[in-house]
């Protein structure tokens, strides 16, 4: 279902270029179009397509701030940060001038990596295997998931759970550790990462890359993980597979855990999730079911949020382990979910 404009208070970036490519109408969008990737529009079309009304608040409001970060690039080329944010703060001030600056600055930065961010998997994975364990998490870290998951798989057995779980378990990373790293892969790269501590890795980020390789990989790693850090393998698990990835799932699969899940929680997990999830699953239910299903939610009123998380949690792990069990399957970016 589409969604209007209005229908969250805090907008994406993504959802705000839509609207402002609508507010300036179709001859100037053609134009801007024209200086964007392939894929950047492709996602904006299918953002504008996503939205049914944007309402005149929300109009002013996003052409305010396009303006002001058009007013502090421009204070920013003519005399620099510190002549920006002066300028700035007379006319915003201080808080309000200190966001268009991050928002600005942020877009400036190049990301650390980027050379590697453009080379084929294989490549990279000739180019930085031979690096030390640390090495190569601080740069898978900093890739895409499928670009991360495809070198995480083909690294020595001996070497992917290291690796793994040194991108889980990574914080901050000094920009001088950054700039070196680059430096000894690409002596032509010239980074301009700030004197700020850089954020990257994560338990978050190994979870987006496991997602991504193929299921002998993730058990292996899992599986080692689950020996040298029981706490972290069952961090990594909870975020794994969530409830509103049903969405992804192939109906025959749903239709399995189904059998498993007791009614009592399923109504209570549907209670905090879209519509789309229920939809996905009230398509796979019986009508006489789903009817039963609607007059339990609407009976048991108001559900609270930590109850919610539990029932959508323990769905979850069902699905999980009829995954392990190889009576479902989960849909992954090796290519070990086609089924023949």
């Amino acid at each position: 279902m589409a969604r209007s404009a209005s229908a969250k208070t805090e907008l994406s970036g993504r959802e705000k270029a839509a609207m402002l490519l609508i507010a300036l109408g179709p001859e100037k969008s053609a134009e801007i179009f024209k200086h964007l990737k392939e894929e950047e529009i492709e996602q904006l079309t299918l953002e504008i397509a996503n939205i049914r009304a944007v309402t005149p608040d929300e109009k002013e409001k996003v052409l305010e701030e396009f303006y002001q970060l058009c007013l502090a690039r421009d204070y920013i080329a003519e005399g620099g940060i510190n002549y920006a944010k002066e300028i700035l703060e007379k006319a915003l001030g201080t808080q309000k001038a200190l966001d268009v600056l991050n928002k600005l600055t942020v877009s400036l930065q190049v990301k650390p990596f980027d050379f590697v961010r453009k080379a084929d998997p294989s490549q990279l994975l000739n180019f930085i295997q031979n690096e030390h364990p640390q090495t190569i998490a601080l740069i898978l870290a900093y890739l895409k998931p499928q670009q991360s998951s495809v070198v995480l798989s083909s690294l020595p057995q001996e070497k992917q759970a290291d690796v793994a779980r040194r991108i889980a378990t990574m914080d901050r990373t000094s920009p001088e550790v950054i700039k070196e790293v680059e430096r000894v892969l690409e002596k032509k790269l010239s980074s301009l990462v700030t004197g700020d501590f850089t954020t990257a890795g994560g338990v978050q980020a190994i979870v987006d890359i496991l997602n991504s390789v193929d299921r002998g990989t993730e058990k292996y790693i899992m599986e080692t993980l689950e020996i040298e850090d029981t706490d972290l393998a069952e961090e990594i698990k909870k975020r794994m597979f969530v409830f509103e990835d049903i969405l992804t799932m192939d109906n025959r699969f749903v239709q399995r855990f189904l059998r498993e899940v007791d009614n009592n929680q399923l109504a209570i997990a549907l209670k905090g999730t879209t519509e789309e999830v229920k939809n996905k699953i009230f398509s796979n239910m019986s009508k006489r079911l789903v009817e039963m299903m609607k007059e339990d939610m609407e009976f048991m009123g108001p559900v609270r949020v930590k109850d919610v998380d539990e029932a959508q949690q323990k769905i979850v792990n069902i699905i999980r382990k009829l995954e392990e069990t190889g009576e479902i399957v989960i849909s992954r970016g090796g290519g070990d979910e086609i089924i023949v």
